[in-house]
Order: structure tokens, then sequence, then C-alpha cells
């Protein structure tokens, strides 16, 4: 805390001047000439045209990330938490003795990824932690997603939580051994995509840097986010050949076309691993015996004639090859949008799985790489028990899955999902959605209506389960207190 009179040495980003107000250094003529002559010969724009609405979001300031007084800063360190560097020092020393306790809760993160705690002594409400890839030549396309990653679910995790301005370390550490400039092409590039896609959610994002490395950010800057539409040709015959797709992530060519050792799908083959396993020694061949003719099974299944054992079989078959493509498929898009996750546990022990209804852009995602990320996740947290926790909070028509969807969703998961779930707790229904999950409970599935259990306040969740066990999204925070206070107002209207 500052002495009272006394010049906060915390730094407002309201008043840093924008990217859009630094203005550019007067080019050259020859070279503005030389500039024109090369555009004009090629037949493309600029990947990255000028948008004032976006420069005004951009800000580059030289100095300590930690001293910025915005909604979250980032530290960047170890898979630890615990890594000796200069932004994570700083952030450490100025957040106080509260920041190192916390992070020993958080158990570590991996690389790419994100935790968020709060800000404690910081003027920032909120500080993102993530841990950068360690560079090797042999690897960089790895460490390029890595590092692609570690920004985008920065920039994902600020837009969810409706973190306002966000102030970004340079997360390539030195001994990290990641090229400078290579690091920055993947940082900018990776936030004028997020910006163009989802800028309306972010109102500000700080690039904070030494002095040492402020002459490569400002010789990058404009390549990315030209000041003008002069800048832009002059910027781009200096942007990189790849810039990666149309969120900034680096393009693989691995994941582009995938060559499998057999001919046919993956289907066929994970169908074949379980036959092997089911026929032993009589043979290979799906004609061996009965069980293993799939059309067959098929008639028995509409007859009703076929055994329990064998359609718990041919559905474990159907569960594997599903579980199978959630191996195998990349997900990482379902993954950024944050809308599922793991997080503590309740009072019993028993794990705790969160689902964001507001995060689940049900009209644009792919359902069914959605289907195939739940069964990824869920596989390895189902075979001991645990409890859902569903905020429906602020959810919107967009965010609804349809009956057909969670009932093909149901008929699909393994047995142990319904087993093992012992409590599913709906967060701030509304009288719609009890409806619905009530006729759904009742009519599509069974077994499920006794467990589920509606709480209008995180008050009664939390009888349930520690604070410190669940992550809490802000806006769901932020809902309920406003919620309460219209509950405490209502009461004292109707007592007058």
């Amino acid at each position: 805390m500052d002495p009272l009179g006394a010049r906060s040495r915390f730094v407002d980003v309201q008043t840093l001047l924008t990217w859009e107000q630094m203005q550019p250094e007067p080019l050259l003529p020859k070279q503005e000439e030389h500039d024109d002559s090369m555009v004009s010969q090629q037949s493309f724009s600029s990947p990255f045209p000028f948008r004032p609405d976006i420069n005004r979001k951009i800000v580059l300031f030289v100095g300590d990330v930690a001293l910025l007084n915005c909604t979250a800063v980032v530290n960047t360190s170890n898979e630890s938490l615990s890594d000796k560097n200069p932004v994570s020092d700083s952030v450490l020393h100025h957040a106080g003795p509260e920041l190192r306790d916390e992070l020993l809760k958080l158990k570590g993160c991996r690389t790419g990824e994100v935790k968020v705690t709060k800000g404690f002594n910081l003027a920032a409400w909120f500080i993102i932690h993530t841990v950068g890839p360690k560079y090797k030549t042999k690897y960089r396309t790895a460490a390029e997603s890595s590092l692609f990653s570690c920004y985008r679910n920065i920039l994902q995790l600020a837009l969810e939580q409706s973190m306002a301005s966000v102030g970004l370390c340079v997360v390539s550490t030195v001994k990290r051994g990641y090229p400078l400039e290579e690091a920055t092409h993947i940082a900018f590039r990776t936030v004028r995509r997020f910006l163009e896609n989802h800028g309306e959610g972010v109102e500000t994002v700080v690039f904070a840097v030494s002095e040492d490395e402020e002459p490569v950010y400002k010789k990058l800057l404009p390549l990315y986010f030209p000041r003008s539409e002069e800048e832009e040709r002059a910027s781009l015959p200096l942007v990189p050949g790849d810039i990666g797709n149309s969120e900034g992530e680096p393009i693989i060519p691995e994941r582009q076309i995938r060559i499998t050792e057999k001919p046919g799908n993956q289907e066929e083959e994970y169908e074949q691993d379980s036959l092997d396993q089911d026929m032993a020694q009589v043979g290979q061949h799906a004609f061996s015996r009965m069980e293993g003719d799939v059309d067959k099974q098929r008639r028995l299944i509409l007859q009703g004639n076929l055994s329990d054992a064998a359609m718990q079989k041919q559905h474990q078959r159907n569960y594997n090859r599903w579980l199978g493509r959630a191996r195998a498929e990349d997900l990482s898009d379902i993954a950024a949008l944050k809308a599922l996750y793991q997080t503590g546990v309740d009072l019993c022990g028993r794990t705790v799985v969160v689902v964001i209804g507001r995060n689940i852009p049900v009209s644009i995602i792919d359902l069914e790489k959605a289907l195939l990320y739940f069964i990824h996740v869920m596989d390895h947290v189902a075979v001991k028990e645990y409890v859902m926790v569903y905020f429906h909070t602020l959810t919107g028509e967009h965010n609804h899955l349809d009956t057909d969807f969670l009932k093909n969703l149901y008929d699909i998961v393994d047995a142990k999902f319904k087993k093992n779930l012992r409590a599913f707790y709906f967060v701030h229904p509304t009288f719609r959605a009890k409806l619905s999950t009530w006729f759904f409970t009742s009519f599509s599935v069974s077994g499920l209506k006794e467990k589920v259990h509606y709480l209008d306040s995180l008050r009664q969740l939390l009888t349930c389960m520690r604070p410190e066990e669940i992550d809490i999204p802000p806006f769901v925070l932020d809902y309920d207190a406003r919620l309460g206070k219209l509950f405490v107002k209502h009461c004292r209207i109707c007592t007058l």
C-alpha cells in the first residue's frame, strides 16, 4: 500500500498511449517507392490489414508487467509455477506471500496451459499464470504450437471471465531458449487473430516488455498492426510466409493428412480390435461366431431378442470406437471454449466437473467434436464417483443443447458415467430449463432425475463443497451477487 499522498508505483493502463496514438516513423522516399512498386507486382492484399479499431486496443509498455493497473496480468513460469525469472520474481514480490501459498494449491501447470489466481497486493485483480515451451530446433513445431496455446489460452480465459484489460509479458523466457523474434511473431499474430474474431470482449491488450525486448516489438508490431494504409503497404513484404491459420495457430501438415497403417477408417480398426479380444482363440473373422455378425445383432436388437450380455458387449464396442476417435482427433478448438473442465473435490472427496452453459456456442461449433471432447475428458473421471456442476447462468438460446444431442450422448457413453455420477447440481436454473430437464430425465433417460439438484444461489452450492475446491467464473459470481441484492431489496419492499 502506498503512503497517503505518495505517488503510486502502479501504472494505470488508461494513461498509456495506444498503438494507434504512437505515430509511425516516416518512410524514406526511396524506400516508399520501392515498397509501392513491390506491392504493385503482388496480386494479394495484406493478411493483416489496417484496422484502427484493433490498434486502439493495443498498448506497448516498456516496464514491469506486475505494476500495471488492469484487470489481469500474465506471469510466465515453469511447470511447478516456481520459476526464477525477472517477470515471475517481480509478480511474486509485489503480490506478496499470499500468492506463494496460492500457487502451491494449484499443483503446477502444464506447458501451454493457464491457471488463474487473485492479484492479492497487485493493482491487477487477477494473475494469469502460464508455462511457455522449452525451445529445441529439433522440436520446433511442438514449441510453436505450445507457445500459440499459451497466448490463445490467456486471451480465451480473459474473454470467458470478462476481463476488460490484460497485461501480457513476454511468455518465452530466456531460460527456455525461445528465440525472441520468432516468439514475437507468434504472439502478435495470435493476438491479432483473436481480436479480429473475439475482440468485442477485450478492451485493451498491453504488451509489457523490457528495454532489451522493445526494439524487436517495435520492429514487428507494424507487420501485424499497421497504423495506416501506407504502413500496411510498407510492411507487407516483411510479413513471414507462415502466418498460421485463421486463429494464428501454426499449421502442422501431419494434422492435415493422417496416414494409418492399414486401409480403412479408424472405426473399423477399433471395432476389429474389440472383436479380436472377444473371439480369443476362435478366429478373427466376423463370421467365426454369430455374435460377430453386426447385421444380425442389429436385427436382434430391433426384435428385442438380443441377450443383455450381448447388448452390453455391443454397446462397449461402440463406446470404444468413440473413445478411440476422441484420443486421436485434435480437439483443441473445443477445449479452448473452457465449457467443460475438472476442478477440485466436494466435501465427500468426489471429483467435481464443471460445465459452463454460456461458453457452449451450439450454433457454430461441431457438436460431434464436442461429444468427442466430453468423452475424452470424462473417461478417466468417471471410473470413480464424481459430481457435476452445471452453471446455467446467463445462457441464451444459442447455448442450449437440444434433446436429440443429449439423448445421443447418453446412449453412447459408458455405463460407468451414469453409475458413478452421484449428483448433478443445476445452478441458476430458469423455469423453462427446469421443465426441459424434467421432461428429459422422465421420458428420454432413466435413473438421472433423482440425481439432479436445482440450486438458485452459490450459497447452496457451497454447502456441498469448499470455495477453494471449485473454479467459478467471475461472471457467475457477479450475477449471483446481483441476484442476492435484488432478493434482499425485494424482501425489504414486501415488509413495508
